[in-house]
């Protein structure tokens, strides 16, 4: 019983160590984390502005900027312009084409691999706006792209203004591929080689050694970085307004230009704070939808 006794003070002051030892990351992430979300949704109920009357005293206003968001058609528009981007550009664009460039890379000698994997990670390590810029020179009106065009006797095409979600989605393709590259390199890697020679040895060709082996062992790695590029790409904001500046029109108006452009062009913070919560349940759903599939 004495050596009970004596163990039970000892247990209580290893616990308080750990708790000292997590106190710093709990209050970094209660200041800059928690304590900003919850101001975000308290001012989501306000009429919060920049200039006007609003800006003189802040007022409760309830859910009629939640209720504003819902009938203003362009919000519609907004959150369809951003599932056609994440769609095209994430979930299909880098995912596919990262694991395609992966699954080439695979057995290559080492020099070949640190080639190819330059040259794509050159996209990515370009900061967003200089990547921005480098797009917007190529499918300018007097870009690169024409001037190929041109030289074999095409005529030009206004690409930004003709099919401009086409252009951004190539654009973040292009900037996000070699996260997704990374990623799979590294899963493919694990795959034991025992597991192929053996479906090699019973006849299988090497489509089903990809569908049937491959695929389903990282499977995991796939739902993860699925995760992972879905909610980097729902942020994508430098990239859209720099190229198109969410336009012509609203056809590349996706929520977090509209947000921007409500909050700091039309400066009705209350407004564009509902509208970025909006944005934050579309990823809080759809990471709840990838963290299921992965459980399944």
């Amino acid at each position: 019983m004495s050596s009970i006794a004596a163990a039970a003070p000892a247990k209580r002051r290893k616990t308080w160590t750990w708790l000292y030892f997590l106190l710093p990351s709990v209050a970094i992430m209660l200041v800059f984390f928690i304590y900003p979300i919850l101001l975000t949704v308290f001012y989501s109920f306000t009429n919060l502005a920049l200039t006007g009357e609003a800006a003189k005293e802040l007022n409760f206003v309830g859910l009629d900027n939640y209720a504003r968001m819902f009938e203003d058609p362009t919000v519609r528009s907004s959150i369809w312009n951003t599932l056609v981007f994440l769609i095209g550009s994430a979930v299909i664009g880098q995912q596919v084409l990262g694991f395609l460039i992966a699954l080439l890379m695979k057995h290559k000698n080492r020099w070949f691999r640190r080639i190819i994997g330059t040259i794509v990670l050159a996209g990515w390590v370009t900061p967003e706006i200089v990547c921005a810029l480098c797009l917007y020179s190529f499918f300018g009106d007097e870009g690169t792209l024409n001037a190929i065009l041109q030289s074999f006797g095409f005529s030009t095409v206004t690409w930004l203004y003709t099919i401009p979600m086409v252009t951004v989605i190539l654009a973040n393709i292009w900037h996000g591929t070699a996260f997704s590259m990374l990623v799979f390199q590294a899963a493919l890697d694990d795959v034991p080689s025992e597991i192929e020679e053996a479906a090699v040895v019973d006849g299988a060709s090497k489509w089903q050694i990809l569908t049937r082996v491959t695929i389903p062992y990282i499977k995991d790695t796939i739902m993860t970085n699925m995760m992972l590029v879905t909610l980097q790409t729902l942020g994508v904001f430098g990239l859209i307004y720099a190229m198109t500046g969410g336009g012509p029109g609203t056809s590349t108006t996706t929520l977090p230009i509209f947000m921007y452009n409500q909050a700091f062009v039309n400066y009705q913070l209350g407004y564009g704070t509902a509208i970025s919560l909006l944005l934050l349940l579309i990823g809080i759903i759809l990471s709840l939808f990838y963290i299921r599939s992965m459980k399944e």
